[in-house]
């Protein structure tokens, strides 16, 4: 029999069951737990937002600061996360300046492993329910994230994708057309080797439940640009359901991406992934 609560107990709990979205139990299961029990679930963030950033010094402070300001006005716990990937210029300084609460961090790299290797070590460290990754040019807003995690809830899935592919997605700022042309073409050999039915694997906007997140990442061995193929496909062959979902996208002319080698690499990445993966 759980122990007798006192009054103050007794509201915290109810505090925290009501406002707290991460915790859903039955009835029976509130009545089992220990008000310490229940009050630890409810500091568990219920979203957590992973930043993987090289050298940006110059485009982070304006990110974080929009990705901050949305997340002050949720009612539910957060965290917020910057990957750094051994940066040499002043990336990991200039996001502690920008942070405005304790619930953001750093995690700094002591050197340059690829935006795979940056991302994978933000979605383990992270604690969330619910864990997004996005880019740090902010080219999908992070007001698209409540979006894709309804989607996730209506379908049954545990990973949302943003998708630039679908007819509703929304290109406000197109990328050059050899760029767009090149990204179709990728998309084509991803569809036909790896992750048919699938429109766009490459935008930087995922989010992963705690669930999926901490079977498919462990198991990602691709470093560089082709890691986001690897993973839906770790993900989909472990039974994790993956939804599509439109968001609305800004290039940012400063790609990181280069259209001859990393396109070159990126597909025989694609080749590799089912020898890897089975």
């Amino acid at each position: 029999m759980p122990e007798k609560t006192t009054k103050v107990e007794r509201r915290q709990i109810r505090t925290a069951l009501v406002d707290t979205p991460c915790v859903a139990l039955s009835p029976w299961a509130r009545k089992s737990l220990t008000p310490d029990l229940i009050l630890l679930m409810a500091s568990r963030p219920y979203i957590s937002v992973i930043v993987p950033a090289y050298n940006e010094e110059e485009r982070l402070p304006e990110t974080l600061s929009a990705i901050q300001t949305f997340l002050e006005g949720r009612s539910f716990e957060w965290e917020l996360i910057v990957a750094d990937d051994g940066s040499t210029d002043r990336t990991v300084e200039v996001a502690k300046q920008a942070f405005r609460s304790d619930c953001c961090r750093v995690l700094a790299a002591e050197r340059n492993g690829g935006k795979g290797s940056a991302i994978r070590r933000g979605m383990l460290e992270a604690a969330g329910r619910y864990r997004l990754f996005t880019d740090a040019d902010n080219s999908t807003p992070i007001e698209e994230l409540p979006r894709i995690v309804r989607a996730m809830k209506r379908r049954g899935a545990d990973i949302g994708i943003g998708s630039r592919g679908l007819p509703s997605s929304r290109i406000e700022v197109h990328q050059p057309f050899y760029r767009e042309l090149m990204g179709r073409v990728f998309n084509l050999i991803v569809q036909a080797f790896a992750l048919p039915g699938l429109k766009d694997t490459q935008c930087g906007f995922k989010v992963f439940s705690s669930e999926a997140a901490r079977s498919v990442f462990p198991r990602q061995s691709f470093d560089g640009f082709s890691f986001d193929v690897e993973i839906l496909y770790i993900a989909r062959r472990e039974g994790f359901r993956i939804v599509e979902v439109p968001v609305r996208w800004i290039n940012s002319p400063a790609s990181r991406v280069s259209p001859v080698r990393d396109s070159l690499n990126m597909f025989l990445d694609v080749l590799k992934i089912r020898r890897l993966h089975g």
